[in-house]
């Protein structure tokens, strides 16, 4: 389990398989999650090198004193990608970690050898594209003081991610897991930036701009084998049938693999029909030479 430096902090990862050589797979996790999410993908993806960082100020990364906007995010993925001096990659990002999984993508498209995804964030949306329920959600989180009670002093957003946002709720062994990074309300600042910075109604415009050009990427990129992989059965889901269908008619040479039932959390689900998903299309796409 090792870590290195980037920039001013450190960054953890889990690595699997050996050698700097070949096509590294780097897995990337969303809000308010870590690498632990992929403890149950990881076994199941074959051979070959296997990374899954904690992103900047979570897990058992760093907590720097930075604004922890999506950009601060991207800047110290980018450190840690070249301490590490991967070359060719095949990511697989759920949640934020697909958008920085696009994003990184679009800005070195000749070191990207395929992409996969599931409950991503794809691409902006408007407020009515949330059910009344995710919207209330919304403008709590984002209202000045009342984001701060919910999801620093209440920590009600990482606790209901891994109950509401799953099918079944996670053991109290992997709770304390992603529970231990956070034992205060000014550790816990990361999950309240990422939680305001999801791009509904324009805002923030300079992260929509953002998304945008890696979406304009995702279209033109058909050199690119790409990967989503789809769930049902939950409310919580954040791609369901009209989002995959925007994928399926907006990315350039993608595949869509249904695997089952989940909640947005579909790791914590589905952990072996998402290896299998990866794995079936990286062998069919030769990725791993």
């Amino acid at each position: 389990m090792p870590t290195i430096d980037v920039l001013d902090s450190a960054i953890h990862y889990e690595e699997r398989g050996q050698g700097a050589d070949g096509t590294a797979f780097v897995l990337l996790h969303g809000n308010p999650g870590s690498s632990h999410l992929w403890r149950g993908v990881l076994p199941g993806l074959g051979p070959g090198r296997l990374l899954a960082p904690d992103l900047i100020g979570m897990g058992r990364s760093g907590k720097p004193d930075i604004p922890y906007l999506f950009a601060d995010h991207a800047r110290y993925l980018d450190a840690w990608f070249d301490a590490l001096g991967l070359e060719r990659v095949v990511l697989v990002g759920h949640d934020w970690g697909g958008a920085l999984a696009f994003d990184w993508a679009t800005r070195h498209p000749g070191r990207v050898r395929g992409l996969a995804f599931l409950e991503a964030v794809v691409k902006p949306m408007a407020w009515e594209d949330l059910s009344p329920q995710a919207r209330e959600r919304s403008r709590t989180i984002r209202a000045p003081g009342a984001g701060e009670r919910m999801v620093l002093a209440e920590n009600r957003f990482l606790t209901s991610a891994f109950a509401a946002g799953v099918l079944t709720p996670v053991s109290e062994e992997d709770l304390a897991v992603y529970l231990a990074p956070y034992p205060t309300p000014g550790s816990r600042r990361p999950i309240l930036q990422w939680a305001r910075q999801m791009p509904l109604g324009g805002d923030p415009a300079e992260l929509v701009a953002r998304i945008e050009e890696y979406d304009a990427w995702l279209a033109a990129s058909a050199d690119v084998p790409k990967l989503l992989m789809t769930f049902e059965g939950s409310p919580t889901l954040l791609i369901g049938e009209e989002m995959a269908a925007w994928c399926a008619a907006n990315i350039a040479s993608l595949e869509t693999v249904a695997c089952g039932p989940a909640g947005h959390h579909a790791p914590e689900d589905r952990p072996g029909e998402i290896a299998a998903a990866v794995r079936a299309w990286a062998d069919r796409h030769g990725l791993r030479g």
